[in-house]
Formats: C-alpha cells, sequence, structure tokens
C-alpha cells in the first residue's frame, strides 16, 4: 500500500529591500548678496500685456440633407472656383458663405433668388 505524502505548504516569498547606501552630504547654500543684482530700469522693465478674454467656441450642429445631383456638381464646381481665387474651402465653408450671402439680400432679392430653387421630391 503506497502511503500519500504531504507537500509541505508553500512560503510565500517576501522581496527583502535593496541595501540604502549613504547619501552624499549637500554642499551649504550660500546666500547671494542683495547689492550684487542690478536694479531694474526703466529700459528693462517690461509692461505686463492685459489679458484678452477668449471668445467662447460656438457650438456647431450637425446637419444632413439631400440635393439634386446637378447642385452638388455646382457645389464642386464652386469650391474648385474658390481655391482659384486662393481661397480654398470645404463644402460646409461655401454653404455658410451662401448663406451669408443670402442673409444680406434685401427682400425682394431674397424672393427671386428663392423662386429659382426648385421643391426638392420627396422620398418614397
Amino acid at each position: 500500500m503506497v502511503t500519500a505524502t504531504k507537500t509541505p505548504p508553500r512560503r510565500s516569498t517576501v522581496k527583502r529591500a535593496a541595501p540604502t547606501l549613504p547619501r552624499p552630504a549637500k554642499a551649504p547654500a550660500v546666500a547671494m548678496p542683495l547689492a550684487s543684482a542690478p536694479a531694474p530700469t526703466a529700459l528693462q522693465a517690461r509692461p505686463v500685456p492685459p489679458k484678452v478674454a477668449k471668445a467662447k467656441k460656438q457650438k456647431l450642429v450637425r446637419e444632413a440633407f439631400r440635393m439634386p445631383a446637378a447642385e452638388y456638381a455646382v457645389l464642386a464646381a464652386l469650391k474648385a472656383r474658390a481655391a482659384g481665387l486662393g481661397q480654398p474651402l470645404k463644402k460646409g465653408g461655401l454653404l455658410r458663405a451662401g448663406i451669408q450671402a443670402l442673409a444680406v439680400m434685401s427682400d425682394v432679392a431674397l424672393k427671386t433668388a428663392l423662386q429659382g430653387v426648385p421643391a426638392a421630391a420627396a422620398k418614397d
């Protein structure tokens, strides 16, 4: 008959702290005489610029809409035209510029511009 022998319980290994070496002594602090520093002159004194309050960023609204392919092609042509003038824009910038242009129009001019826009077809 074989008897089972118990294995001794494992001892937890605790890391010993590394031996510390003596630290070198610090050099005594030397006080600087106050008379050795040159007194600031009017030319050396710099005026402190006033702090300018930062304007808060406007919250952007994300919007999705559909437009006819022909009008989308006009957007691409206007983007190329703006880039040729040295003002490259994305579609959003171009649309925002159009909104600003519409906002300064008179009522008669705005009505004329809006009459030239065909009504969008409803999605089936």
